[in-house]
């Protein structure tokens, strides 16, 4: 799907684009970027049963999630009052804990955060 598109340039994109002097350039680096990202997103993430992926959407519910607040997911699967049938929150926090920035991405990603 090809189609032209108004972008806001927040200072993430601003930052990533800064070197690029043309739409040429600044399009294809954000496309590149892109597909770089989803493929990251492809080869990242963890096992989670129906019960963790109930309790990281409702520790994600707060609506966009900052790499901080990504960052910060164990702590808050600790901190969580939500309980589930089959949740073992010390479980989850352990593999939140072992997982790399990536996996953790996937996982926001995935939940649609």
């Amino acid at each position: 799907m090809n189609r032209k598109t108004q972008l806001y340039f927040g200072p993430p994109l601003a930052l990533l684009t800064a070197s690029q002097h043309n739409t040429l350039e600044i399009s294809g680096k954000i496309n590149r970027t892109a597909e770089r990202y989803l493929e990251i997103l492809r080869y990242h993430g963890l096992e989670l049963s129906e019960a963790e992926r109930a309790c990281l959407t409702e520790i994600c519910g707060i609506g966009f999630m900052a790499p901080e607040e990504i960052f910060e997911l164990c702590d808050e699967v600790h901190f969580s009052t939500f309980t589930c049938e089959g949740l073992d929150k010390e479980a989850l926090a352990a593999k939140l804990e072992a997982a790399s920035f990536a996996d953790l991405v996937a996982i926001v990603e995935s939940l649609g955060f």
